[in-house]
């Protein structure tokens, strides 16, 4: 399936106004928020052909909101990128185990979050 949607889950206002720069920028539509909260919300109502999610956010967090899309039947498909400020080894690996198909470090380059979301495609 192309994808053509991407949400990105971000409680910082830089960094999805960055990405959702980007991406418009590549073609894709945008569903932009600011929480792991109102991401499970709007996924249910519009769902995204990719999601990018943050890790570090108020209240639940990234890893939270990977393990319980990746385990509802309803979004089980819909493939993860993490894109965070986390920069240890393990962090990439319990986001992978939690069901996210690929991790970006943060600050974001285009050409890498480009590349990724392609190679899902």
């Amino acid at each position: 399936m192309p994808i053509r949607t991407v949400m990105v889950v971000d409680d910082s206002d830089t960094d999805r106004h960055f990405m959702t720069t980007i991406l418009e920028g590549a073609g894709y539509q945008v569903i932009a928020v600011g929480s792991a909260e109102a991401a499970g919300e709007r996924i249910r109502e519009t769902p995204p052909d990719l999601v990018l999610m943050d890790i570090l956010m108020p209240g639940q967090d990234g890893y939270q909101a990977i393990r319980e899309l990746a385990r509802s039947e309803e979004t089980r498909a819909i493939p993860i990128i993490i894109c965070s400020s986390k920069t240890q080894p393990s962090d990439r690996v319990w986001g992978l185990r939690q069901g996210a198909r690929e991790y970006i470090m943060k600050p974001v380059q285009r050409e890498e979050l480009l590349n990724k979301i392609a190679s899902l495609g």
